[in-house]
This record gives C-alpha cells, structure tokens and sequence, in this order.
C-alpha cells in the first residue's frame, strides 16, 4: 500500500471538482436536505469557483493518493483567503476522504501536511471549522490535539448551521 501527496494545479480542476462533489455528498447527503445539499454543491464547487480557489497565491489544495488513486484532498489557507480572521494562522479548510479509503490513516496524514505547512511558515497554531454534528471528525479532531476555540455561520442552502472552531496550537 502506498500513499502520496500531489500538489493541484489548474490542470487538476475537473478532477478536484468531481472529488469535492463526491466526498461532501458522501459526509453530509443524509443529513441535510437535497435541495440545501444541491444549491451549496453548485455554489461552492462549480468549475469557475474551484479555477478561482486554484489560482488564489494564498489557498493551496493536495490531493492524496493511495494505491495510485485519488483518495481526498485536502485545502489550506493562508493570509487573506482564510475564512475567519484568525492572525498568524493556517486554515485547514477543506479535508476529505472518499468513504472507501476511510480508516487508512489518510485524514491524520493530510493534517500532517498541513501542521508541517504551517511550520515552516512559522505560524502560531492550524485551525479549522468542522459542523456540530460531524461527531466523528471532531473526535479525531481532539485526539490530535484540537480544541474548540469558538464558532461560527456556516450555510448549506437557506439553513445556517454552525461549525465549531478547532485550532491547535504548534509552539
């Protein structure tokens, strides 16, 4: 078994739009409504807003390969592109993992990638935004290491949700 990470380029866009698609339907299809589920995906993974996040200096996205297949990807922010204002910080804000490649340790090795990002950018601590009810990520989330620090609006269709602020402090 082996595991990879590739940096996405504009060439990638199709296949970081499929992959999006596919793994927020995945995470969360069952437990919000199809029209709020379609309106967010066509919303926020369309083919120009994924080209316009690819070509922000300060948003990079990977993508995890296992066995030579894409398994998830990951997206980090930086500087102006991170969601919240969050001073000397990286934003994790999207990590995902398609459901078959699940419990391979895929997820721990992105965040890797991101907590190794941040420090040798010298940032203070990684955050992130996981929803309330995304009881399996936050747990993996706090046995890394992670603590709420706050919350914040998130919206999938016309519902506003809210998604807890995980950060982790690296020095």
């Amino acid at each position: 078994m082996t595991t990879n990470i590739k940096k996405c380029t504009l060439d990638d866009s199709r296949i970081l739009q499929e992959i999006s698609y596919e793994t927020f339907n995945e995470t969360f299809k069952h437990q919000n409504s199809p029209e709020n589920m379609n309106a967010y995906l066509e919303r926020a993974f369309n083919l120009n807003q994924i080209e316009k996040e690819l070509s922000n200096t300060s948003s990079q996205f990977f993508f995890v390969y296992f066995n030579n297949e894409v398994a998830g990807y990951l997206k980090v922010n930086t500087n102006d592109a991170q969601t919240e204002e969050m001073g000397d910080s990286l934003e994790v804000e999207r990590i995902y993992i398609k459901n078959k490649f699940q419990k391979h340790g895929l997820g721990k090795y992105l965040l890797n990638k991101a907590m190794d990002m941040a420090m040798e950018r010298n940032k203070k601590k990684i955050w992130l935004g996981v929803w309330e009810k995304n009881e399996n990520a936050i747990g993996f989330y706090k046995k890394i290491g992670f603590v709420q620090t706050g919350a914040h609006s998130f919206h999938m269709g016309d519902e506003e949700q809210t998604d807890f602020i995980m950060t982790k402090t690296l020095i």
